[in-house]
């Protein structure tokens, strides 16, 4: 047995090592249910115990609530312990926890939040089979009630209150029976007999800011949609399939976004639950579920163990390269990357077709590529150096693997453009390299070797880095993929150009002289900057590889001749020294 940093708590030596390889099968994962149930318990008691003095507003004390909890815990523990273990529970006891301290803000009165607990009671002792009587919050026309649905309810007031009851074996909302008209019911997934909340409801489900309910008009899609997904999960391995959903309670659906680009979320708040857009297909569903699944693991593991702490003598976190990601990211943030990543870079492994190949592919590169970017930082505890080699070695056989020539070049030429993009528009190389450089430009001489590590600028670019990798997968996903993308790409998927559909599909001279042309115009973003990189190396133009290394260079040094250069002559130039920044 191995002792967490909780005296109440153990993590069983096979459970440990599963995860701290990114693994864990079923055992593991209701090891780490049972951890997740103390840690909520210690929030919500935090939480009570914070309120005690709080003004309850119009409901009745919290001590009511949680009286009526244990009566339900009394009659039926599973109950009870349901409507505590739900993901939502943890938002609402965190945030409401913050707003108890000052350090978080809504538009909600602080009873309403506190009161929640009214409506988790509510749910429980519907749940036990009780009969009972209370008030619970309505928001903005809405009581919710957890695990169980929520009620349209008449009234002006933004924030009021109404009745929950059951008698006589009826259960009302607001005098109205349940169920009936303005009641909608809990929403479910099942497939083989596993089952996932499709919560619509929830105002903690969107995992930060309280929201209100958005019923959907149908769930069929989303059933289907789930049915395809174990299957597929099912395919890339049965085991682990089962811990996936033995630890996944909910799904939070949000609207479908541009295909190839899902939009997912998880909450170290939240175990157990996925926020997701509408998935392409069941492929793309079964992907998400385990990427924010490897989230949810890992934020339960941390729960329990310490991986990093910043340095003392440092003020503010040091930002990482995240592969994933258009910004900058603090250590704990691309540890939750690389965590996640390595169990999405498993699954795709999996997948036999071209697509799949081509996500294995880029996934296994880029997740080796911020392992060893992280290996060597000082803010890791023992603990999360260790982690950080465990994912490393289980990843490096995976880096040998044969895949198919056409779907390497294309991961390759993604992971290359996010990369040099990202440093394009975040890096900024010192002043002093750049008047050295340019200086050597105009009088052809040498450019200086070395220089200092070029500054680090934090936020977000305004386009997302991923416009060309988009295009991969359209193009990789089967006939037709790029239809319609050549005379206005920008249409079908946002942010493209012309000139990348040209790269992307081989085309470079192409590419190549019309990135050239829109930097000469002066129209020479990042994106055209890294086009004209890859264009250039696809090609065998020397200046392709400088250009590549060290995109936020060139750009300056563009920028200090007034654009009156050619960008591939900058490139030459940094070749002859080589990249000078690391």
């Amino acid at each position: 047995m191995r002792q967490t940093t909780s005296r109440s708590h153990v993590l069983p030596s096979r459970s440990f090592e599963e995860l701290l390889g990114g693994g864990g099968g079923t055992a593991a994962v209701d090891d780490l249910c049972a951890s997740e149930r103390s840690w909520r318990l210690l929030v919500v008691r935090a939480l009570l115990d914070a309120a005690a003095t709080a003004p309850t507003g119009p409901l009745p004390p919290p001590a009511d609530a949680w009286r009526l909890l244990a009566r339900a815990g009394a009659a039926d523990p599973a109950a009870a312990e349901r409507v505590l273990a739900y993901p939502a529970v943890g938002v609402w006891a965190a945030h409401t926890l913050r707003r108890l301290r000052g350090s978080a803000r809504d538009d909600a009165p602080l009873w309403v939040h506190t009161g929640h607990l009214h409506a988790l009671a509510a749910s429980a002792a519907i749940l036990a089979g009780l009969e009972f009587r209370t008030e619970v919050p309505v928001r903005r026309g809405w009581a919710v009630l957890p695990l169980v649905g929520a009620m349209r309810v008449d009234g002006g007031a933004e924030w009021a209150t109404t009745e929950v009851a059951r008698d006589g074996g009826q259960v009302t909302v607001g005098g109205m029976p349940v169920p009936g008209p303005g009641w909608h019911a809990l929403t479910e997934l099942t497939a083989d007999g596993c089952v996932l909340v499709l919560d619509d409801l929830d105002p903690y489900r969107t995992l930060r800011t309280p929201a209100a309910p958005e019923p959907l008009a149908c769930a069929d899609d989303w059933r289907e949609l789930f049915a395809g997904a174990w299957e597929v999960l099912c395919e890339t391995g049965a085991e682990e399939a089962r811990a996936l959903v033995g630890g996944l309670i909910a799904v939070v659906p949000r609207p479908r976004a541009e295909p190839f680009r899902p939009h997912s979320a998880s909450s170290g708040d939240a175990f157990g639950a996925a926020l997701a857009s509408v998935p392409d297909d069941a492929e793309q569903f079964a992907a998400t579920l385990v990427h924010e699944f490897q989230h949810n693991k890992l934020s339960a593991f941390m729960h329990l163990f310490t991986l990093y702490a910043a340095p003392r003598e440092q003020q503010g976190a040091r930002l990482h390269y995240a592969p994933w990601r258009d910004d900058p990211r603090p250590l704990g943030g691309l540890l939750q990357g690389v965590y996640a990543f390595h169990g999405v870079t498993g699954f795709w492994r999996r997948r036999a077709h071209p697509l799949g190949r081509f996500e294995f592919a880029l996934w296994r590169d880029q997740t080796a590529h911020a392992l060893r970017s992280i290996a060597g930082a000082e803010e890791l505890t023992d603990l999360g150096r260790r982690l950080v080699a465990e994912l490393a070695g289980r990843l490096e056989p995976w880096l040998g693997e044969p895949v198919d020539a056409r779907c390497l070049a294309a991961a390759g030429l993604a992971a290359a453009d996010h990369r040099a993009t990202w440093r394009a528009y975040h890096l900024r190389p010192d002043p002093g390299t750049v008047r050295a450089h340019a200086r050597a430009l105009t009088q052809g001489t040498a450019p200086p070797a070395g220089a200092p590590a070029p500054r680090l600028l934090p936020g977000s670019p305004v386009r997302g880095l991923d416009t060309r990798a988009v295009l991969l997968r359209r193009m990789l996903a089967g006939p037709g993929g790029l239809t319609g993308l050549r005379d206005d790409p920008g249409a079908v998927v946002e942010g493209a150009r012309p000139e990348d559909v040209a790269l992307v599909t081989g085309r470079w001279d192409e590419a190549l002289a019309a990135f050239r042309a829109r930097i000469a115009r002066g129209e020479g973003d990042p994106e055209s900057w890294v086009g004209l990189a890859l264009a250039a190396r696809a090609t065998g133009h020397p200046a392709g590889p400088p250009l590549l290394a060290a995109p936020e260079l060139a750009m300056a040094l563009h920028e200090e001749r007034n654009g009156r250069c050619d960008p591939l002559d900058i490139g030459l130039a940094l070749a002859e020294t080589g990249s000078p920044v690391p």
